[in-house]
């Protein structure tokens, strides 16, 4: 599979593939309420506020903001958000909003799903890798949503998710994780001697962060002479960004702190631009040093840096 291509001729008649650059795409999987408090852990309301309103009920919108990468005959998937086979009672919890799916994005794109053939997932909480499974045809059991492609974890995040303790078990669903193994389309990156991991099987940069789960990967990918990375949960909203405002939902706020401090002092550092997974109203941003700490810079549209 070549999407990209085109065909040039020499003066001797010899021709040559040439395959275009990479191109990224947003995936919009779908959109969702959350708890605002657990959002923000121990930050008082009066302060989350001002960047994520809520509603009546103390929610604030969220996004479940996928990727694609176009690079030669690989499409890349970077997580898949909460699919659909979950019961109308689990997803009540999460008051789903708009018409976004990750069918209707890949198609506004040109793709469908059997085209991908990489499924990278940051991390296995129900909202990054859910989409990866679905019911099978006879709704009796569970198969992989995108039957071309391998699904990414790594070795220590897969262990971690498989045998859960009590604070995420609820986050970890074995209808989302049992089938990719069972399909034999799983595999693992390797693992970094620190926290970055360069040019892994992908292609791309990875950035392992622990603080929220164990062994979180970040793709930093290399665009265009520009640095884009996906901010999965070390960075869910541009309302997350002053060092204490971290979420609830981490196993270890302490370490989360620590490595957001240095995730967005070398973000400011090196101009990258910061991929928001979860931010229903901000698509991508950059941020700047002050003397409050590392704030944010610039907004963009996923158009405006992509096209």
């Amino acid at each position: 599979m070549y999407p990209n291509k085109f065909l040039i001729s020499t003066s001797n008649n010899c021709q040559f593939l040439i395959l275009d650059a990479m191109k990224l795409y947003p995936i919009n999987a779908g959109n969702f309420k959350l708890d605002g408090g657990a959002m923000f852990g121990v930050v008082p309301k009066s302060l989350w506020q001002k960047t994520n309103p809520s509603d009546a009920n103390n929610m604030i919108d969220i996004a479940a903001r996928c990727l694609l990468i176009e690079d030669g005959n690989r499409l890349i998937l970077i997580d898949t958000g909460m699919g659909n086979k979950q019961s109308d009672k689990f997803f009540g919890y999460y008051f789903l909003w708009g018409n976004d799916t990750i069918d209707n994005s890949l198609k506004a794109h040109g793709f469908h799903r059997d085209d991908i053939t990489d499924v990278f997932m940051t991390h296995l909480h129900f909202d990054h890798c859910g989409g990866s499974i679905q019911w099978n045809k006879d709704q009796t059991g569970y198969e992989p949503a995108f039957k071309n492609a391998s699904f990414w974890s790594n070795q220590n995040h897969w262990k971690w998710a498989t045998e859960p303790n009590n604070r995420e078990k609820a986050s970890f669903l074995k209808e989302n994780i049992q089938p990719m193994e069972a399909s034999g389309q799983l595999k693992f990156t390797a693992l970094p001697h620190h926290d970055l991991l360069k040019n892994s099987e992908l292609g791309f940069d990875i950035f392992f962060a622990n603080g929220h789960t164990d062994k979180q990967m970040l793709p930093m990918i290399n665009y265009k002479g520009k640095t884009i990375c996906f901010m999965a949960d070390l960075l869910p909203t541009a309302g997350h960004i002053p060092i204490p405002f971290v979420m609830g939902y981490d196993t270890r706020p302490l370490l989360s702190l620590t490595e957001k401090e240095k995730f967005l002092n070398l973000a400011a550092d090196h101009e990258y631009y910061l991929y928001l997974e979860h931010d229903a109203h901000n698509e991508i941003i950059t941020v700047q040093h002050t003397e409050k700490g590392v704030r944010l810079k610039d907004t963009f549209r996923c158009d405006q840096i992509f096209n």
